[in-house]
């Protein structure tokens, strides 16, 4: 397990953990972050990442990314 920050780019990764306060977390799962859900990352820039997860596209900062642990 590692956090989405440091995950490949193009590999389906599962999230198995949410790190983080209550809302963090549900932010996270307003955004469609939840575990078990299917997330790939498409690029990286200065620590941001691009990812798709449920079939969106979305920006999240790096502070974010390392509270997603796939």
């Amino acid at each position: 397990m590692m956090p989405l920050k440091l995950a490949p780019a193009n590999e389906d990764l599962t999230i198995q953990r949410i790190a983080g306060n209550e809302i963090t977390k549900k932010h996270l799962a307003d955004l469609g972050f939840v575990v078990g859900s299917t997330v790939k990352v498409i690029t990286e820039s200065n620590g941001n990442l691009i990812v798709n997860v449920k079939e969106s596209r979305v920006a999240i900062g790096a502070s974010m990314a390392m509270k997603i642990f796939v």
